[in-house]
């Protein structure tokens, strides 16, 4: 039989959790089905209170405090978590100018990250100052496409991760945009950026046939959309293979579910993205059912 993984989604905001219409009732196909909870942020920009009541767009919402609550009552119901970022932890507050990034990786830590990626404002307390912060950081970052070598962030991140949650094998690895004429070179350095598709087809096929991973998830900050004929999530999934899921960022982009996009072979890919500053954390659930090696699983969404 084929591998066939049921999907559910929901956006979590900061003021309290909202469900899709198709979640309020529990579908009967699955029904005895391993289920995955899969928890995400992007660009939370060093946002750790709640903005103002007074705020103009987003009065009273987000903050660490409350992310935190959700997550861990999400965790008391749920067997099987995971909870990544796609990038950007850093700037965006006084508390990035004042502690350099410390703060977050410890919060970050307290709330059980399992793993993230680099943004481009990772950068912008240079290399040595990420590492610096790093330190706090009790997750792995997995940057598959940029090349460290040759600077102190070496065998500090990593191409790829796997989790074991349940039955569920999971692979994660981690695409940065370029990052010449977006961050100063004395921030970067000597990284080097390499393709994200040539990167994204070695190691989600690696993950798949190689690990043997039910899943296979690309942590993006690379942009919902293209601008001009940019690298983006959307052309990403078009023209990669393996891939189900990519969690993206950088372009602070709301949406309200998962796309769905072909790849390569035509097989579905997820697309998510919620937005900045820690307002809403995305969930999206994973069901397993039968499966055989090797064998590409078809995503169902109910």
């Amino acid at each position: 039989m084929e591998r066939r993984i049921f999907l559910q989604h929901s956006m979590v905001l900061g003021t309290g959790l909202v469900l899709s219409p198709s979640l309020l009732a529990h579908p009967k196909q699955l029904d005895g089905l391993e289920k995955l909870t899969i928890l995400h942020t992007n660009d939370t920009h060093s946002n750790i209170d709640t903005f103002p009541s007074n705020h103009s767009k987003y009065p009273n919402q987000g903050g660490v405090a409350r992310r935190f609550s959700l997550i861990q009552d999400i965790r008391s119901s749920e067997s099987n978590v995971l909870l990544l970022d796609a990038g950007d932890i850093f700037q965006g507050t006084p508390y990035f100018n004042k502690y350099g990034g410390v703060l977050e990786m410890k919060l970050m830590t307290k709330l059980g990250y399992d793993c993230c990626t680099m943004g481009n404002h990772d950068f912008d307390a240079g290399i040595n100052g990420f590492k610096k912060a790093h330190e706090y950081a009790n997750f792995p970052f997995v940057c598959s496409n940029y090349d460290f070598d040759n600077t102190d962030l070496k065998n500090v991140t990593f191409p790829y991760r796997t989790f074991q949650k349940g039955p569920f094998k999971v692979g994660v690895f981690g695409l940065g945009p370029e990052l010449e004429g977006l961050v100063a070179k004395s921030n970067y350095q000597d990284t080097i950026y390499n393709d994200p598709i040539s990167i994204s087809n070695k190691w989600a096929k690696y993950l798949r046939y190689e690990e043997e991973c039910d899943i296979v998830i690309c942590l993006s900050h690379l942009g919902y959309k293209p601008k001009q004929n940019d690298m983006c999530d959307i052309l990403l999934a078009k023209e990669t293979e393996e891939i189900d899921l990519i969690i993206g960022g950088h372009t602070h982009t709301f949406l309200d579910k998962p796309e769905i996009h072909q790849n390569k072979k035509g097989e579905k890919v997820l697309i998510n993205q919620v937005g900045w500053a820690g307002l809403a954390l995305g969930r999206i659930d994973f069901y397993l059912g039968e499966t055989k090696k090797h064998k590409r699983h078809e995503l169902i969404m109910v």
